[in-house]
Formats: structure tokens, C-alpha cells, sequence
């Protein structure tokens, strides 16, 4: 027992100063947790602090001011050749020979084909016989008149006082109508005879094909030795004059309605000579370096499509334009002087698709407005109703307002900074240039 006592305290005097020191620590730790758990109490029985005061929301607005602009509109259309011959034959025959190239310029009256002359040439030698025949009868005829009116005459006179007997007279006279009656039909046959000649002679001079016009000639659908015959449905070739060109574009009706209200009502007024100097676009997008001029309007409206044709003529020296392209031509409409044109960034749509503005009063407060817009011109819009000069459109920061709110407003500082110009484009008269 006594050994065991022994071991017993020999243990304690080992390990009792590090069971004090484990204490020890273990009596901190408790503490510093209880004073946390104290700390944590107090500061949730406390009231949350009040977030700080928030600021203006800052707005970018554009100052709308009035301007003046030349309004045009872009139509459709296609070239059109100024003038078109289409080469048909007038008489019947083979074809002896073409005297032109595909493809070339042709000058008017410049020989084209030639048909086979002979059967024409001798029709006509033919009526010039029989005019020189019926004319040498009618001097034979004409020459025996004198004795056989005298005769008759003399004879009648006879027959008066009974010298002669009255069947003599009589068949005087009656020979003396039959030469009157053959000299007339002599000079119906010289007329028939000069009739015949001038048609064969016409004939004859069909058989050398020409060009009626000046143009560039197409190519040939008849060959050398093939036979021609008169008027066919088939042209032997087409030649088309293509410099000036006709362009010819539609417009709708209703369009054209429009205008004439703008005009009447003093929206847009005309530009003077400009007012019927048309622009081109061609099929690639470049714009065509020649100015052309608005010839018509045409009076009838296509009940197919609702439209109106308009015809313009331009220049192409260097037949840069060709028969059947497509182009798009910006026609003039007319000048406003007072024009609202606003960023498009400005301009927002509400749930049913109705453009609205949202513009700053002259207290810093938002107010929106509904708009009627009358087309884009480059990135900016041109307004009819719904604002006026001096109003102050909101172009960046819409998403933080709302109708009503004060703002902080700030001048827009990039190229729309110019109020004249909105957008920092050039004029729309100066792009249609």
C-alpha cells in the first residue's frame, strides 16, 4: 500500500504544474468568450444606423433648337433608255451582208444591212419603162386632137347647110371624143405608171437597212444569207441612245398627298431652282457623281400598286448607268426652316410602341412627352409635335428617373453639343450632295 502511495505523489510532482498551466489557459479562454457573447448582446439591442442621404441623379440633355434643313425622300426606280429603235425590215429578202459590230456606237443614217436589191431594182426599171411608154402615147394622143376637132368641126358646119350628110358629122364628132377619152386615160396611165415607179423606188430603198438614231447597237439576231421579211415581230438588232438616260422611279400616292398638305399648310416650302435637282444611288451604295433634273410627275396613279411614276433625266457620258438597273434616287421635297431634329438616344418607345421624350422643366424636374415623328435622318429624328425650342431632352441617364423627379442636370459635351446639329452629322442637305 505504501508503495502505491509513493507512485501516487511521485506522479503528482511531475505533471501538477502543467495541469495548473492547462487550467490556467482554459479559464482565459472562457472569459474571453463570455465578454464577446456580452459585446454581441448589447450591439443587437441597439437600432440600425440611418444609410446616408442620396444625391441628384445626373442627367445629360441636349438643347432643341430650330434649324433649317432641306427634306428629301429616297425612291426606288429603274434606268431607262433615253431613246430605243428597234431595227425591223421593211421588204422581204436575203439579208447580203451587216455592216456594223455588236456592241458599237452607231451614228444616225449609218448603214446597218444590206438586202438583196436585184428583184427591187428591176420592179422599178420595170414602172420606168411603163411611165416613159404611157408617156410617148400621150404625145401621140395629144398630136392627133387638133385634126380630128377640126374635122369634126368642119363637118358639122356641112351637115348644117346639108353639103354633107348628117352620119358623117356625127361619126366625126364621135372620133373626136374617143381621142379626148384616150388622151385622159393616157395621163391616168402616166399617174399609175408614176405611182408604181415611186413605190418600187421606195422598195429599192428600203433594201440598204439604216439607223434611224444615234446609241450603242445591241446584238444581231439575224445572220448573213438568213431571209428578212417585212415588219417581223423579231427586231434584227436594237439600238438605245444612253446618253442623257431616263430614270424612272414610283412613289405612293399617299406620299405624294402628304407633300402638297406640308406645302399648303406652310411646313415645307419649295428651294427654288434646287427643287427639281435629283440625287442617284446606285446598286453598290455609292452615289452617282452626275446631278439629274426631275422631268414629270405622271398624272395617273397604278391601281395595281397605289403609285405614281416619276421620270428624271441624267447624264452619262460614261454610260456608267445601263437599261434595267436598279437605283434608288433622292428627290427634293422642299425646305423647313423651323426643324426639331433630336438624338435618337432621346427618343424611347412606352408599351404600346409610342415615341416618347423625356425632357428637363425649367426646375430641374422630368416630365415626359409624347411625340410625332416624321422620319430618321442619319442618327436623328426628325419631330413634328411634342417639342419646342428651348427644351432641354434628356439623352443619357434615363434609367434613373422618373416623371417628377429633380435632377442634376449636365450639358452634353461630345459632338451633339451643338444644338444646330444635333447628333454631330452633317446636314442632311449637305449628305444628299
Amino acid at each position: 500500500m505504501s508503495g502505491k502511495i509513493v507512485t501516487v505523489l511521485e506522479w503528482m510532482r511531475k505533471n501538477g504544474m502543467n495541469l495548473f498551466m492547462r487550467f490556467q489557459r482554459d479559464c482565459r479562454m472562457l472569459i474571453v468568450t463570455c465578454l464577446m457573447m456580452a459585446v454581441l448582446s448589447l450591439a443587437g439591442c441597439q437600432e440600425p444606423a440611418p444609410p446616408p442621404a442620396p444625391g441628384l441623379a445626373e442627367v445629360v440633355v441636349v438643347t432643341v433648337k430650330p434649324q433649317r434643313i432641306v427634306l428629301t425622300t429616297e425612291l426606288p426606280g429603274r434606268i431607262s433608255a433615253y431613246l430605243v429603235a428597234e431595227i425591223r425590215p421593211q421588204v422581204n429578202g436575203l439579208i447580203q451582208k451587216r455592216h456594223f459590230q455588236e456592241g458599237a456606237f452607231v451614228q444616225s443614217g449609218d448603214l446597218l444591212y444590206q438586202i438583196d436589191p436585184l428583184p427591187y431594182q428591176a420592179a422599178f426599171d420595170q414602172a420606168q419603162a411603163a411611165l416613159f411608154a404611157a408617156e410617148a402615147q400621150l404625145v401621140v394622143a395629144e398630136a392627133n386632137l387638133p385634126a380630128l376637132r377640126s374635122r369634126a368641126e368642119r363637118l358639122r358646119e356641112l351637115a348644117a347647110i346639108r353639103a354633107v350628110g348628117q352620119q358623117d358629122a356625127d361619126d366625126a364628132s364621135a372620133a373626136l371624143t374617143q381621142a379626148e377619152a384616150d388622151v385622159e386615160a393616157r395621163k391616168a396611165a402616166i399617174e399609175v405608171s408614176r405611182a408604181a415607179m415611186e413605190s418600187a423606188r421606195i422598195n429599192l430603198s428600203f433594201t440598204p437597212i439604216k439607223a434611224p438614231i444615234s446609241g450603242r447597237i445591241g446584238r444581231s439576231n439575224i445572220t448573213v444569207g438568213a431571209l428578212a421579211t417585212a415588219y417581223q415581230p423579231v427586231p434584227l438588232a436594237v439600238i438605245q441612245q444612253l446618253d442623257p438616260i431616263y430614270v424612272d422611279v414610283t412613289q405612293a400616292s399617299v406620299e405624294l398627298l402628304q407633300l402638297r398638305r406640308k406645302l399648303t399648310e406652310g411646313r415645307l416650302r419649295k428651294n427654288g431652282a434646287s427643287q427639281n435637282k435629283v440625287s442617284l444611288v446606285l446598286e453598290d451604295g455609292t452615289l452617282y457623281s452626275h446631278v439629274g433634273t426631275l422631268q414629270f410627275r405622271d398624272v395617273t396613279v397604278d391601281p395595281s400598286t397605289g403609285s405614281v411614276t416619276l421620270r428624271m433625266v441624267f447624264p452619262n457620258p460614261r454610260q456608267v448607268l445601263l437599261p434595267g438597273m436598279y437605283v434608288r434616287a433622292i428627290v427634293e421635297e422642299g425646305v423647313n426652316e423651323q426643324a426639331l431634329l433630336v438624338p435618337q438616344q432621346g427618343v424611347s418607345r412606352d408599351n404600346r410602341g409610342n415615341p416618347v421624350a423625356w425632357v428637363v422643366d425649367p426646375a430641374d424636374k422630368v416630365e415626359q412627352r409624347a411625340l410625332e415623328l416624321d422620319r430618321a435622318m442619319g442618327d436623328r429624328w426628325l419631330v413634328t409635335r411634342g417639342l419646342k425650342a428651348g427644351d432641354r431632352l434628356i439623352v443619357e441617364g434615363l434609367q434613373k428617373v422618373r416623371p417628377g423627379s429633380q435632377v442634376k442636370v449636365i450639358p452634353f459635351t461630345g459632338p451633339a453639343a451643338d444644338p444646330s446639329n444635333p447628333g454631330g452629322e452633317k446636314p442632311a442637305a449637305e449628305q444628299n450632295q
